[in-house]
């Protein structure tokens, strides 16, 4: 069985060779018709002219889909994984065993590191 910290490990290790592999569409991402009506949103790249992603929306509710898309672009993707290194290098490895039957991820870094690890990882909702 995993280690909770070699999850988290594995899990840095995962997200930092995916933004890796996306070359030079690697954001920030802007909405490119942020103002246009009818729908879809168009969700380019800053720098290179790639579209990343376009969005249907019904045009009576908000763009909050593209609003995310765009707040979760791959510069969000290569800085989790320093602060999950970060989390995992802080943490003794048996840390989390010790504190795991009454921790949450609000009130121990190990816990939420490894909430976000394992959505990384799709190992566990």
């Amino acid at each position: 069985m995993t280690s909770p910290i070699q999850e988290i490990r594995d899990a840095a290790q995962k997200l930092r060779t995916l933004v890796t592999d996306l070359g030079d569409c690697r954001g920030p991402w802007y909405i490119v018709n942020r103002e246009q009506h009818p729908y879809p949103q168009r969700i380019d790249n800053i720098g290179v002219p790639y579209i990343v992603a376009s969005t249907t929306t019904d045009p009576s509710h908000p763009p909050t889909m593209a609003d995310y898309i765009c707040a979760m672009h791959p510069g969000v993707g290569g800085a989790l994984p320093l602060l999950l290194e970060g989390v995992a290098s802080q943490a003794v490895e048996n840390d989390h065993e010790e504190c795991a039957p009454y921790c949450t991820p609000e009130i121990c870094d190990v816990a939420a590191a490894l909430a976000v690890a394992r959505q990384i990882l799709g190992s566990q909702p």
